[in-house]
C-alpha cells in the first residue's frame, strides 16, 4: 500500500471516529499527531493524512452541502458514518487537491469501500464522486506577496 493509500485510510479514521464518537475533528487529530510522533512507521503517511483531515475540517460545510446535493436518495445523516467518512476525503481531494487526479480519488475511495464498508457502498460512493468530480473546482485563494521591509526584526 503506498504511502497515500495509507494516508487517506488514517484520514477515514479520524474523520469516523470523530463522527461516531461526536468528537470535535482537531481532537482527534491532535490525538494521531502524538502518535505520529511516537511511532516512526506512521510518519511516513502522516503528513498527507494531516493535511486531508484538516482541508476536510476546513471546508466541511462546503464538502458536505455538496455530498448532500449529490447523494441520490440519501440524506448526510441517513449515510453509513464511515461512507460519509470516505465521501469526505475523496470529494476533499477532488475538489481541493489538485495534485490528485479524480480518478485517483475515486477509484482510492471506491478501493476503501470495497474492503470496508456494505456492497452497496461502492457503487454509491462511485456515482456521489463522479458526481461531484464533475462540478466547478472552487477557486483558489490568490496568493498574495508581501514587501519585504528593510527594518526586519
Amino acid at each position: 500500500m503506498s504511502a497515500r493509500s495509507k494516508a487517506r485510510k488514517r484520514a477515514v479514521d479520524i474523520l469516523y471516529g470523530a463522527d461516531l464518537r461526536e468528537l470535535p475533528i482537531w481532537q482527534l487529530l491532535g490525538e494521531e499527531a502524538t502518535r505520529a510522533l511516537d511511532e516512526p512507521d506512521r510518519r511516513a503517511s502522516w503528513e498527507y493524512a494531516r493535511q486531508i483531515v484538516e482541508g476536510v475540517a476546513d471546508n466541511q460545510t462546503a464538502i458536505d452541502r455538496l455530498i448532500s446535493e449529490n447523494a441520490q436518495g440519501w440524506t448526510l445523516d441517513r449515510m453509513p458514518v464511515l461512507d460519509r467518512a470516505i465521501a469526505r476525503v475523496g470529494a476533499w481531494e477532488i475538489l481541493y487537491n489538485a495534485e490528485v487526479p479524480d480518478a485517483v480519488a475515486i477509484s482510492e475511495a471506491v478501493e476503501s469501500a470495497t474492503v470496508h464498508s456494505t456492497d452497496d457502498s461502492a457503487g454509491f460512493l462511485n456515482g456521489l464522486l463522479a458526481a461531484i468530480a464533475r462540478l466547478p473546482k472552487p477557486e483558489a485563494a490568490p496568493h498574495i506577496e508581501l514587501p519585504v521591509g528593510d527594518d526586519q526584526d
